[in-house]
């Protein structure tokens, strides 16, 4: 899936969102007719709504892809075949155990893993820091947590941002926390440096901790489609598209130590072949991080983006076309 877990379907700005409760203020050094005050207030609020990432539309297409996809549900398989050995190594020994959570979303995943992690060691404190750049998926998760019983006794920090501010906030304060757990899943898409994001991650793990990325499969569909039509797709929040294949080479040249598992996933775009049909629209919008395939591209780049999608994206069986959206799930040790 391209807009991962929840991570920014919309572009990562240099200009932090709002806080929560901040009022939005415009200051000239002229008057200022009202209008032109309320349209350039507009234009700078359009631009922070979008640097917040998933929020209203955005949020609406990536919840429409879950439920086409059934991505979630192999992850899900992946994270209660692999995770019970990998804690078990993970809290050997410890008193406590710190988690953090980088592109959380709605909280899916993360309320599956630390429920699984409780269950591993139910005697043990166990705290939760989430960065998610969403306040809206942010309040899916609390929303989740609220009503998972087993969670009410762990404490969630909450920081509402994306990764690149995150490390920014945390290196000023100068007082690192560590972890001993840390997941990315489906957002390293979108950091602007793959090498000093992955070197400021994996600095934050604990002895004998992992950090546990998520991300497309290299030579797999999403990584085909995406290659083959940078030119028209990388343009707005993903300027360089990743699959595991980049990210095991930053791995090897940062000399860091690694496991990768394979995460087998298909689904359905036959519907994408139906000019009529609003789910293939839906999707068509989705796969190519466009609210309007149909307006965006010109037809004839509409037409080979169908034709890769049937050839080299997918195969057929039982007369219908299955996008391949194989997973990596690399384990990064400490």
């Amino acid at each position: 899936m391209l807009f991962g877990d929840s991570q920014p379907a919309c572009g990562r700005g240099n200009t932090p969102p709002l806080s929560s409760g901040e009022q939005f203020t415009l200051s000239f050094p002229f008057p200022a007719h009202p209008s032109f005050c309320n349209s350039l207030q507009e234009s700078v609020m359009a631009a922070e709504a979008k640097q917040t990432c998933y929020e209203g539309s955005c949020v609406q297409s990536f919840q429409f892809y879950l439920e086409h996809s059934e991505e979630h549900e192999a992850i899900l398989q992946c994270v209660h075949n692999l995770l019970p050995g990998e804690f078990q190594r993970i809290g050997a020994g410890k008193s406590s155990l710190d988690i953090l959570g980088v592109g959380s979303g709605g909280g899916e995943m993360d309320t599956q893993m630390l429920t699984l992690l409780q269950s591993t060691f139910p005697a043990i404190p166990i705290t939760a820091d989430i960065v998610e750049g969403s306040s809206k998926l942010t309040d899916n998760f609390k929303a989740l947590v609220a009503k998972t019983a087993n969670l009410q006794n762990i404490p969630f920090g909450w920081y509402i941002m994306n990764s690149g501010e995150y490390e920014k906030q945390v290196k000023a304060k100068g007082d690192m926390k560590k972890f001993d757990f840390i997941h990315m899943i489906q957002m390293i898409y979108y950091v602007d440096n793959l090498a000093d994001t992955i070197r400021f991650f994996h600095s934050l793990l604990k002895n004998n901790g992992r950090l546990m990325i998520i991300i497309e499969a290299a030579n797999g569909g999403w990584d085909t489609l995406w290659k083959t039509y940078k030119k028209e797709l990388c343009v707005d929040a993903i300027t360089e598209y990743r699959s595991s294949g980049e990210i095991i080479a930053c791995l090897k040249s940062l000399g860091l130590k690694y496991d990768e598992h394979t995460i087998p996933n298909s689904f359905d775009i036959s519907e994408c072949y139906n000019p009529s049909s609003q789910i293939g629209q839906r999707l068509l919008n989705f796969m190519t991080a466009q609210d309007h395939f149909e307006q965006y591209f010109t037809p004839e780049i509409r037409a080979g983006m169908l034709d890769l999608l049937r050839n080299k994206c997918s195969t057929e069986k039982d007369g219908k076309v299955l996008f391949n959206s194989t997973l990596k799930c690399i384990l990064v040790h400490a």
